[in-house]
């Protein structure tokens, strides 16, 4: 029985009518009713507006144009049916700042949306804007990006834009908005450095930010942006236009476009490339979401049942393997990439999607530019499509090119995340030490015994903090009872660094380098403002801490055999030396690549009592990070006191 059969209101999925009978999930919609030209949306002149919509279910098609984003009324003005399923309307005349939404008629029922390939909108996202695009460029706007020789050079900084700005003791003027990230010289507590200062002080390389598309959540509404507020923005509404809470004028459009790109231009001209965090696995609300409305049944997973399929935990899974779902989403990153001159995506729930969309974005963007970076959750989840087609880590062999997060090495080093007491290898567990040597030598295959998911480093991103879960120093608090906030810091100083010089691609969260609190809240997607912002007075009272986590960040900048380029090298080049329960030690040996130093020694030691190791003969080693660490380094042996990471070099 087809699941046409099964829905209860089948109306509700299309009108067999419109399509001859074909119904919307059968295979031979896809191969009858795609489309692949490159006109969806709108195309703006001055003299005239050219509007093309796909509908292939709608039995009528009308353009309603407004004056403005709250107008009860618009002019209605009937589409003409083109060929495989489309709609066309040309209105002669400058249309720029109207706003619009089309209406289909599905059975009996008229249903209204915005655009899906909207690049403009109104307030809360509820109507498509018609703009001149080029008349939103800042003055300044150059497609010059900061180099990237390969994505293990990379040193990624995930940000929630408002968290950056909002503290009383930001310094920073434009609270929670893009241009908020784009004031220089803004100091805290202290004279501190605060927001992009700090950031580009730090010396990383790359700044991920949490969703700024336009995004629904009933926890911000643009109209009211005086009263409290906060949310993540996993919420998809609009992806190819800008969140307006962010704005310093959400009722203007094209405002909105202007200061994200004014922000992304200064972070460029800092040095600082941009990392997009984008939600194709699932939208808002599956039954109110554009998609639905204008083409009901296509977009989404359904069950058998017609339920919908939900391993998001969102409510619903857009369905990634549909031609015109493949392509929306493959033309909007590049969309962003061209229009916003957007460096790198993060895909969210990236299991959730199929392998053939992630290679086809991966193969159009090295189009463009091979240093756009890709990166993703991998995680395997329960959607309605074979496990074998989900570019998950599993299948990351058909992936090259697009990085995974290793939970695996994140959960050895802090502690599992849902096991919220249990602590990890800087917590003093042992029997950790194998799969964290996965993350060390960039999730390759490293002998018989050892390997995680990744065929090369590039594919493999290691991290013990982000926007999820607890943050580092409350994961560390709750698994550590007993224990002192010095002890404390030591272990998160360690996990730091083993992120910092693992193979592969570090990744660090806001506020990790100044050990950030969320109060113990474990996931703060609409907690207070208060409880998400970055504490500039805590980073004040942790500037040790932050220089710490620079000197990490210099230390890998400074030394290629921490960002070797292949397995091949890793595997030549990394050895794993004799080290006691609690701590792990390796040498990078004979690199090739231009380090200053011939050999480098590591040592990270979890062991609250130290440990003395013998140290291989190579030549005579040089303290190079960790000194204070260090009580003896002679008669080819190393005393290390305390918790913490030692490096030492034979320099050449």
């Amino acid at each position: 029985m087809s699941v046409q059969k099964e829905l209860k209101e089948p109306i509700y999925y299309g009108d067999p009518a419109a399509t001859g009978g074909i119904s919307v999930f059968a295979q031979e919609f896809d191969e009858l009713f795609s489309y692949d030209g490159d006109d969806l949306g709108v195309t703006y002149t001055p003299a005239s507006s050219a509007f093309c919509l796909w509908a292939p279910t709608a039995q009528e098609a009308a353009v309603v144009l407004y004056g403005s984003w709250h107008e009860a009324a618009g002019d209605i003005l009937p589409m003409i049916r083109d060929v495989r399923g489309t709609w066309r309307l040309s209105v002669a005349g400058n249309l720029e700042g109207k706003f619009y939404t089309y209406r289909v008629r599905i059975g009996e029922q008229w249903n209204e949306a915005a655009d899906p390939y909207a690049r403009a909108v109104g307030v809360n996202g509820d109507r498509a804007v018609i703009l001149d695009l080029r008349k939103t460029d800042p003055q300044r706007w150059t497609e010059d990006k900061p180099p990237l020789a390969d994505p293990v050079d990379a040193v990624i900084y995930e940000l929630h834009l408002r968290d950056l700005s909002v503290h009383p003791a930001s310094g920073i003027a434009h609270k929670g908005q893009y241009l908020g990230l784009a004031e220089e010289g803004t100091r805290g507590p202290g004279g501190i450095l605060t927001g992009l200062d700090h950031i580009s002080d730090l010396g990383v390389t790359h700044v991920q930010l949490l969703p700024i598309y336009d995004y629904a959540t009933e926890s911000v509404d643009e109209t009211q942006l005086d009263q409290p507020h906060y949310n993540w923005g996993y919420d998809p509404k609009n992806y190819n236009a800008p969140e307006g809470s962010y704005a310093t004028d959400p009722y203007d459009p094209a405002l909105r476009i202007r200061e994200l790109k004014t922000m992304i231009q200064t972070l460029h001209d800092r040095g600082l490339r941009v990392i997009m965090d984008v939600v194709y696995n699932h939208v808002y609300d599956g039954y109110l979401v554009n998609f639905t409305k204008l083409v009901p049944g296509y977009y989404l997973r359904y069950k058998q049942n017609g339920s919908l399929s939900n391993g998001s935990g969102c409510g619903n899974d857009v369905a990634s393997e549909r031609i015109m779902m493949t392509r929306f989403i493959v033309e909007s990153v590049l969309y962003w990439a061209h229009e916003y001159h957007i460096d790198g995506f993060r895909f969210d729930l990236m299991g959730l999607l199929d392998i053939e969309t992630m290679q086809e974005i991966r193969r159009r963007l090295d189009e463009i530019d091979p240093s756009l970076m890709t990166i993703g959750e991998g995680w395997l989840l329960d959607t309605e499509l074979p496990a074998e087609r989900l570019a998950s880590q599993s299948n990351a062999d058909a992936l090259p090119g697009i990085g995974q997060f290793n939970d695996g090495f994140r959960d050895a080093v802090k502690g599992n995340i849902f096991r919220y007491e249990e602590p990890g290898f800087i917590g003093g567990k042992t029997g950790l030490e194998q799969v964290v040597k996965t993350g060390i030598t960039g999730g390759v295959v490293y002998g018989q015994s050892m390997g995680a998911f990744a065929d090369e480093p590039q594919q493999c991103v290691n991290f013990v903090e982000c926007h999820d879960n607890h943050t580092l120093w409350d994961k560390i608090v709750i698994s550590s009872k007993g224990e002192s906030d010095e002890r404390r810091r030591e272990m998160h100083r360690l996990a730091s660094a083993m992120v910092m010089t693992s193979q592969g691609i570090p990744f660090l969260h806001a506020g990790q380098e100044f050990m950030r609190t969320k109060d113990g809240v474990e996931n703060s997607f609409k907690s207070p403002v208060e409880i998400n912002r970055m504490d500039w007075e805590r980073a004040a009272a942790h500037v040790e801490d932050i220089a710490y986590m620079k000197q990490l960040i210099a230390l890998r900048q400074a030394h290629p055999a921490f960002r070797l380029r292949s397995a091949e090298e890793i595997r030549a080049q990394l050895m794993f030396e004799k080290a006691p329960a609690g701590a792990i030690a390796y040498t990078l040996r004979d690199h090739a690549g231009g380090d200053p130093a011939l050999h480098l020694y590591v040592l990270y030691n979890s062991n609250t009592a130290g440990v003395s190791l013998d140290v291989p003969q190579l030549g005579e080693w040089s303290i190079l990070f960790g000194e204070d660490l260090v009580s003896k380094l002679a008669g080819g042996k190393l005393t290390a006191k305390g918790i913490g990471m030692v490096v030492l070099a034979v320099r050449q």
